[in-house]
């Protein structure tokens, strides 16, 4: 058995490959979901919990994405409605499907936004009702997770659906069950790969957004890094269009 840094890259890189092949299509799909928010004046507001995150930070707010973003979150509950921090210490908040109306009423949120929740497992309450919350609103809903692992899974919703069934749109980061690729000699395994997956997925998506906001000879509104002469000057302009409706604190 093979258990080593190089033997981790080679899988990772068939996998990526594998997921950038495989989703294509959907990804186009995605593109021209949130590009239609985004013409109709919307926000892309994106939600991950527990290490999906990770992902969510990947679509909101940072350098080289889309400015008309927004990030919601667990702590949201802390940083807007007034919770103590102690209550994100649970770790069964996010299996909690009633603080999902409280994250979206909390949220600067409008009816032409669109939505971009991941989640790799996709069955836990929180994200479910949240998704079904949104789809109940009338808003465009991109999934991102995976489906090999959802499908093994049962729901924890006391709907029985899981967040792909809920999307317009479901990526899928091909991760395994458990996530996990490198064996262990005694059994289990270590090596996750949905965080690489999903984080690719999430850019290519961005890509196809910009590519179709330029063959149509819009100026795509992208930030760039604070940490370049003149950044924050371009930020703060393309911000101010969506004063109070994006949120980067937190």
């Amino acid at each position: 058995m093979d258990i080593s840094a190089a033997d981790y890259v080679q899988k990772v890189e068939r996998l990526v490959h594998d997921v950038a092949a495989s989703q294509a299509r959907a990804v186009g799909e995605a593109a021209r979901l949130l590009c239609a928010a985004l013409r109709g004046g919307g926000v892309i507001q994106a939600f991950g919990s527990g290490h999906s995150e990770a992902i969510a930070m990947e679509i909101a707010g940072r350098a080289g994405g889309l400015v008309p973003t927004n990030r919601l979150a667990l702590r949201d509950l802390v940083l807007y409605g007034g919770e103590s921090p102690s209550a994100l210490r649970s770790t069964e908040l996010e299996r909690d499907p009633s603080i999902a109306h409280r994250i979206y009423d909390l949220a600067p949120i409008q009816p032409q936004d669109a939505f971009v929740m991941i989640s790799s497992s996709g069955v836990n309450g929180s994200v479910i009702e949240l998704a079904s919350i949104v789809k109940e609103r009338g808003h465009g809903l991109v999934a991102l997770t995976s489906v090999r692992h959802s499908t093994e899974m049962r729901s924890r919703h006391a709907s029985g659906l899981k967040l792909l069934d809920l999307a317009d749109v479901v990526l899928d980061n091909g991760a395994p069950y458990g996530d996990a690729v490198m064996p262990l000699p005694e059994g289990g395994a270590f090596g996750a790969v949905s965080t690489i997956t999903s984080a690719l997925l999430a850019q290519m998506v961005v890509a196809e957004v910009v590519r179709e906001l330029l063959e149509a000879g819009e100026v795509p509104p992208i930030y760039r890094s604070a940490n370049v002469v003149g950044g924050d000057e371009h930020n703060r302009a393309l911000e101010s269009r969506y004063a109070g409706r994006i949120r980067r604190g937190g």
